[in-house]
């Protein structure tokens, strides 16, 4: 295989107690969602940490997330471990991921790592990427699930798997959608000599008219099924679903 067919991607979110490392905030949740060969593989870390710290107002009003449900839940220190392992070597996918890294970083330097987040992965920023193909634009992540068709219905609030889980939809539509199913188009045989149109051998006055035969409702209920199937297969990308669902 070559290191493209075989590269990791991890998207991945995270919730905290406040916007700042500065004022020592933490993080209080983690989602993480694997995707290889630009396939989601159904493997996730997903983990709520104790922050040992008061959650901002602010925050809660954001993720619902309250330091009475994080009491039990265990701290970073017992979990570095285990989401070091998962994201190790992989390209992270994070939507303004300097937000996310520097939250991260600074729980490592907390546990005195030697390592920071860009010394064990590769890091592509959504919302960076988003700017430049949409100048002047919202480029969050419920503006961008509107304009790639991603369903975010479940989204009342933020939930770091649930926004990875998004963000991984939103990631695959925006660097290229339906690419693995044109292949069939690039491997059609070129017509034969025979099969090459003749120059005005038969013009379109001289065609006889076209009888026209509309699909029954069998053949239509088929249809649909295959868009379906294409439509569950390629994470959602099936443009042949969304323009019948545009024109119905």
């Amino acid at each position: 295989m070559t290191e493209q067919q075989t590269k990791r991607q991890i998207v991945l979110d995270t919730e905290t107690t406040g916007i700042s490392t500065a004022e020592d905030h933490r993080i209080i949740e983690i989602g993480c969602v694997e995707i290889i060969n630009r396939r989601a593989t159904g493997q996730t870390f997903h983990q709520y940490i104790n922050p040992q710290r008061e959650i901002d107002a602010g925050a809660i009003e954001v993720h619902g997330i309250t330091n009475d449900f994080l009491a039990d839940k265990p701290v970073f220190a017992d979990i570095a471990k285990a989401f070091i392992d998962f994201v190790s070597g992989a390209e992270l996918i994070i939507h303004n991921a300097p937000f996310d890294v520097g939250f991260l970083d600074h729980e490592f330097g907390k546990l005195e790592i030697n390592h920071r987040i860009a010394d064990i992965c590769e890091v592509v920023d959504t919302l960076k990427m988003a700017r430049d193909k949409h100048p002047g634009q919202k480029n969050n992540l419920d503006a961008l699930c509107k304009r790639y068709q991603v369903d975010n219905s479940n989204r009342d609030l933020h939930g770091a798997l649930l926004d990875a889980e998004i963000l991984a939809e939103v990631y695959l539509a925006m660097t290229g959608g339906q690419v693995s199913l044109s292949l069939a188009a690039e491997h059609q045989e070129a017509p034969t000599a025979d099969e090459q149109p003749l120059d005005n051998a038969f013009t379109a006055s001289a065609r006889p008219a076209l009888k026209i035969i509309h699909a029954d409702e069998h053949e239509l209920a088929a249809h649909q099924a295959m868009l379906e199937l294409i439509d569950k297969k390629s994470d959602g990308a099936c443009v042949w679903l969304k323009d019948n669902q545009t024109a119905g």
